[in-house]
């Protein structure tokens, strides 16, 4: 359960198939918080509208607004609510723990979004990236990744922090990129552990939410 209450509920400004909205969102359930999720209609061009550029002048979701604290950025989403609302577990306050979820920040900034984020925006929504470096990018993550996760149980030891969080979306959702993650058990392990969190709640797959509009 969270430390703090927010006076009253988060506004989570989010499109129900980007995968960093949805790390937002997960973090907001797990923590039981009360937010409310604004669907911003990507494809009709709403993130660019001069009311949301006034909140994310890049024109991305997911954006919050906790009372008179606006805040864009997935991952700085993670920190704030982690420090605001969070166990410390979430992220830890010693020095080593506080820097090993930050290099799982960089992944999720780096190769994940350059990977397996890339490779499902080319076979999902055609977005015009490289689609064979995507697909090296992941692979090359994956194998780095595969033997650490079966080291802990989760990203940086015995406890999820919100480096789990940034991590496990465009991972779970590699599928839907093509990059299967079949010889990957540690990292499908890993993933059914994040899953059974209390409070986790899933971003649908592409079909699943085709299938719902």
């Amino acid at each position: 359960m969270p430390l703090a209450r927010p006076a009253q509920p988060i506004r989570l400004h989010a499109a129900r198939l980007s995968g960093h909205a949805h790390r937002a969102k997960l973090f907001l359930s797990l923590l039981g918080l009360p937010f409310e999720t604004i669907e911003v209609d990507l494809r009709a061009g709403e993130q660019k509208s001069s009311a949301f550029l006034t909140m994310n002048p890049f024109g991305l979701v997911p954006v919050i607004e906790d009372g008179d604290v606006v805040l864009f950025d997935s991952n700085a989403i993670l920190v704030y609510l982690a420090k605001r609302y969070g166990d410390p577990a979430w992220l830890p306050v010693d020095p080593v723990g506080a820097a090993r979820v930050e290099q799982w920040l960089s992944i999720a900034a780096g190769p994940i979004a350059y990977g397996p984020c890339a490779a499902r925006l080319v076979k999902v929504f055609g977005a015009p990236h490289h689609y064979d470096t995507a697909v090296r990018i992941a692979l090359e993550l994956f194998d780095v990744i595969e033997p650490e996760l079966g080291k802990r149980p989760f990203a940086i030891g015995t406890h999820p922090t919100i480096a789990d969080v940034a991590a496990y979306t465009y991972i779970a959702h590699a599928p839907e990129g093509g990059i299967s993650l079949t010889r990957y058990p540690n990292i499908r392990a890993w993933l059914a552990r994040v899953e059974a969190l209390p409070g986790f709640v899933p971003m649908p797959t592409f079909e699943l939410a085709a299938t719902a509009a």
